[in-house]
């Protein structure tokens, strides 16, 4: 025996529906936050790999992980609002001409009715040849996906692979819907349905999850092109350093009483600002080069320099 359900008029029901409504938006919300969390930490984590530096070693809070995640993933998203706008503009095309055919094969007109059957015949060879071509991309996809120790060293073995097996996966998914609609009677293959969309959100997950890896480590290397436009840092420490990296001007200060620190380095610039350390690099790049971790405590004392341009 059920039990009844709540009365929307008294105030258990009124509370059911509220939680319905909030369990309704904080699930996409969490799911959301989790995948700009992923993203800006596989872009965060490529552009300091690029330095030398694992991107757990700096501490980077969950906030900090999704306020990055917006420049990686522009140009994905980009790409596939044009792409739902195509997919859009061709599928209501295509929608029209199904429903013409079908309403002509029904028509009363034996020439009418023979017409509209062409039509549908045709229709279904297509949707078929659609089918075939996203099956064989898939395919493809698979046996590269099946054959990564002898591709895996491609550079763009990464994101070839999962964009072949999303076009394989979405043209199969779109072929067999209008194979359907032009065979009103068929069942669906709810199977086959189920199994192509997972791969196909995968896949897309896949690209876009490298493409946000590329973005991170294009970004490093934009930054070490001009590392003069990082912040500029003057570093005073208690001990010398013995620095490799080339381009770092070290000086000994006057000792003087009260005075704790004897060093200062210049030509130094912030690449990143952790919970309890910062990571310094050289003002010019070189081969050479080594990024310099700095606890935040007594033993350091850091000053920004200003902008070499005058308001």
């Amino acid at each position: 025996m059920t039990s009844p359900s709540p009365d929307p008029a008294t105030p258990l029901g009124r509370l059911g529906q509220v939680a319905g409504s909030v369990a309704q938006v904080v699930a996409p919300l969490s799911v959301l936050t989790a995948l700009l969390f992923y993203f800006g930490y596989a872009s965060s984590r490529a552009r300091y790999l690029y330095f030398g530096v694992d991107v757990d070693t700096i501490g980077l809070s969950t906030q900090d992980y999704v306020m990055r995640s917006p420049e990686p993933l522009l140009t994905p998203l980009l790409v596939l609002a044009l792409l739902a706008v195509v997919v859009a503009v061709v599928h209501e095309r295509v929608r029209h001409r199904v429903q013409a055919a079908l309403a002509d094969a029904e028509d009363a007109d034996p020439q009418v009715a023979a017409s509209g059957r062409h039509r549908v015949e045709r229709g279904s060879r297509q949707a078929r040849a659609v089918v075939v071509t996203g099956d064989a991309l898939l395919l493809v996809g698979v046996l590269l996906l099946v054959g990564f120790p002898s591709w895996g060293g491609w550079a763009y073995y990464p994101l070839v692979t999962p964009l072949l097996m999303a076009a394989g996966t979405g043209l199969a998914l779109y072929g067999r819907r209008i194979a359907r609609s032009l065979r009103p009677g068929q069942p669906p293959s709810g199977v086959v349905t189920v199994v192509l969309s997972v791969l196909l959100v995968i896949s897309v997950f896949w690209a876009t999850a490298t493409f946000a890896e590329w973005s991170g480590r294009g970004a490093a290397r934009e930054a070490a092109r001009h590392l003069d436009r990082l912040p500029a840092v003057i570093l005073d420490t208690t001990e010398r350093l013995h620095l490799t990296s080339r381009g770092v001007r070290e000086t000994a200060l006057e000792p003087s009483e009260g005075q704790t620190f004897r060093y200062r380095y210049r030509d130094l610039r912030l690449l990143v600002q952790g919970e309890d350390r910062v990571f310094l690099v050289p003002e010019r790049w070189d081969a050479s080069n080594s990024t310099l971790v700095v606890p935040m405590d007594d033993s350091v004392r850091l000053q920004f320099r200003f902008l070499n341009d005058p308001p």
